[in-house]
């Protein structure tokens, strides 16, 4: 399914852009929002990243290192995120927002990726957290999910409170992310969807444990995280997953194409509908990390190329009509 937005919109709903003062990014990418219905009001969180992202989409007009390259000021060649949250209006308009002050919790990076990544907001026993990956307490990069508590004081969001996430058992993977927060399961993760792994997690304790693993589908592509898992109707549980196919180019430069599809859980887990895979704006580059119902609506935040960030309004007859439910 090419082009989902337009399809979205000529069924109903609309696209808003998500910007901020430019003078904070220096231009730079402002992309993968998440979206959180936080004590009725609509809250964003916007990652910038300090590079700007240029793909050869189609395969022309190649950098000559390749069509996927990711462009840095001169004296600075880290994967640097820092995440600004934004409080909406009803017609989705950013009314105003703050960098997160992390200052509390942070410690001097020791490798090049640098923050915490593609946050997915969550609320949970009614504490507001970001979640996401952090790769730069290592010195080779291991990547963990970490739960970050999120307040408000002074005008300002601030962190007040970190966790790094382990895994089930061992602990000795190299790199976790995209794992999906499930909204109405506090400390619980869809981790895989293919099979359906789902992880609870004790921040007492200090550990993960795996409290339900379903069975394994031959599919064409591995379905990774992306939203959050939201309850939906009244026996069910959405997410928006991505699909990504990393491959070389004839040259051997790296390059990348993301797609998108729904993942519908019966309250056991049971997979009841895959929706087809759909790209955003025909991109070849996109990611989405949050998804929220607000009234009659599925609110979808995108990113595009890094570069660019969008909230989508979809009707919800939409959206049920995509999932054949």
């Amino acid at each position: 399914m090419d082009n989902f937005a337009k399809l979205a919109i000529l069924n109903g709903g609309r696209i808003n852009k998500l910007l901020i003062d430019s003078s904070l990014t220096n231009g730079t990418g402002l992309t993968n929002p998440s979206i959180l219905i936080y004590k009725d009001s609509i809250l964003v969180n916007l990652r910038h990243v300090e590079y700007t992202l240029y793909h050869a989409e189609k395969g022309k007009f190649c950098h000559p290192w390749g069509p996927l390259q990711y462009l840095h000021r001169e004296n600075d060649m880290r994967l640097i995120t820092n995440n600004y949250l934004c409080n909406l209006n009803s017609n989705y308009d950013i009314l105003n927002y703050s960098k997160i002050d992390t200052s509390k919790l942070d410690v001097t990076p020791i490798w090049e990726f640098v923050g915490l990544e593609d946050i997915r907001l969550v609320e949970w026993n009614n504490k507001l957290y970001g979640t996401g990956v952090r790769r730069d307490t290592t010195p080779n990069g291991q990547g963990r999910m970490e739960l970050s508590e999120i307040v408000y004081e002074d005008n300002t969001f601030k962190e007040i409170s970190r966790f790094r996430i382990p895994t089930p058992g061992a602990n000795d993977s190299y790199c976790e992310k995209n794992w999906m927060p499930i909204l109405d399961m506090p400390y619980h993760y869809v981790k895989w969807c293919n099979p359906t792994e789902v992880v609870k997690v004790d921040m007492d304790k200090g550990i993960t444990e795996t409290v339900f693993l379903g069975t394994y589908r031959p599919q064409s592509h591995d379905y990774r995280g992306g939203s959050q898992v939201i309850p939906w109707k009244d026996n069910y549980r959405l997410a928006l997953t991505h699909q990504v196919n990393l491959f070389n180019n004839m040259n051997g430069r790296k390059n990348a194409k993301y797609r998108h599809r729904f993942i519908l859980w019966d309250k056991n887990w049971n997979v009841v509908s895959y929706g087809e895979p759909f790209d955003f704006l025909g991109g070849e580059i996109e990611f989405s990390c949050g998804m929220a119902q607000y009234q009659d609506k599925l609110l979808i935040t995108f990113g595009f190329q890094d570069n660019s960030s969008f909230l989508l309004e979809c009707p919800i007859d939409f959206i049920e009509s995509l999932l054949n439910v």
